[in-house]
């Protein structure tokens, strides 16, 4: 007896219903669109991010020149807004120390003891969690100044602010990616002639120090407000050592976080240089409306 072909198929118990089989293929294609959304989904969030992070590395670059223009004028205030989804913006104090000391012969030093109250500054940082935006553990670029890692700049258009982005892990804090702006010194030379027709030499020291104010965090911004002006003068001066402890070493926020070339600056002087230092207090209020 011959069975057709339809009939073998019927009575073959290998065969596949085509319900089951739809099924099979319509879960299978479902668990595919699945994974492509997701990896499509972490892939824009990444981009995002990325865009976030190169977009507020401008951000903190502006807000690094606005230090300056703040800390010299008692009373003003300028407030910076960015935007951000991924990261937030956090202020850190009393991350840096520096202390100025001052010299005739190079061996003796003498602080200036009238500073050791203003010299403890915070810093500003953006930081982006590792798992939403990484580049690499250990990863270093120096923004401003982008020729020196010296905390200490020598000319009138120096900057008084150090911004650099750096991804440290772990840390206390969190592992972040992380855009950071901190105050640096600007050290200026100047010759003057006094009325007996002697010229004399002046150096001048400039460090904008940032204080905690009220960080309400109601807007994505950042208000800096000038608050107070510290003035030192010594004379008879040839040398000046200017050094920078971490306070926050315990922390992560250490030599190595910050990356400066020395942790301790000696400038020679002319002979008997009158060195005036100043201190520019800036409160830092996060989220200002």
């Amino acid at each position: 007896m011959e069975y057709s072909h339809s009939e073998s198929l019927r009575k073959d118990k290998r065969a596949v219903a085509p319900a089951v089989s739809t099924v099979i293929m319509t879960g299978a294609v479902v668990a595919m669109i699945l994974v492509a959304m997701t990896f499509a989904n972490t892939f824009l969030d990444s981009r995002l991010a990325e865009n976030e992070f190169s977009t507020n590395k401008q951000f903190m670059l502006t807000t690094g020149l606005q230090i300056d223009d703040i800390a010299w004028t008692i009373g003003r205030t300028q407030t910076v807004r960015y935007s951000s989804k991924y990261g937030n913006m956090r202020f850190q104090p009393s991350v840096l120390n520096y202390t100025f000391e001052v010299s005739e012969d190079g061996t003796n030093w003498e602080t200036l003891g009238e500073l050791t109250e203003y010299t403890v500054t915070g810093m500003i940082l953006y930081n982006v969690p590792v798992r939403t935006y990484t580049i690499s553990n250990n990863y270093f670029e120096r923004m401003l100044p982008s020729s020196s890692g010296s905390f200490l700049q020598e000319g009138s258009s120096a900057p008084v602010s150090s911004v650099f982005c750096i991804e440290k892990l772990p840390m206390n804090d969190g592992n972040y990616t992380r855009i950071v702006a901190v105050p640096a010194i600007r050290m200026l030379n100047s010759t003057i002639v006094d009325p007996s027709g002697v010229p004399r030499s002046y150096t001048k020291f400039y460090l904008p120090v940032l204080c905690t104010g009220t960080h309400l965090y109601r807007s994505q911004s950042v208000t800096l407000t000038g608050d107070d002006i510290i003035k030192v003068v010594k004379s008879e001066v040839n040398h000046v050592r200017v050094t920078v402890t971490y306070g926050n070493a315990g922390s992560g926020f250490d030599a190595d976080f910050f990356k400066f070339d020395h942790s301790s600056e000696v400038v020679d002087l002319a002979d008997n240089s009158v060195v005036e230092v100043y201190i520019g207090k800036v409160i830092v209020t996060l989220g200002k409306i």
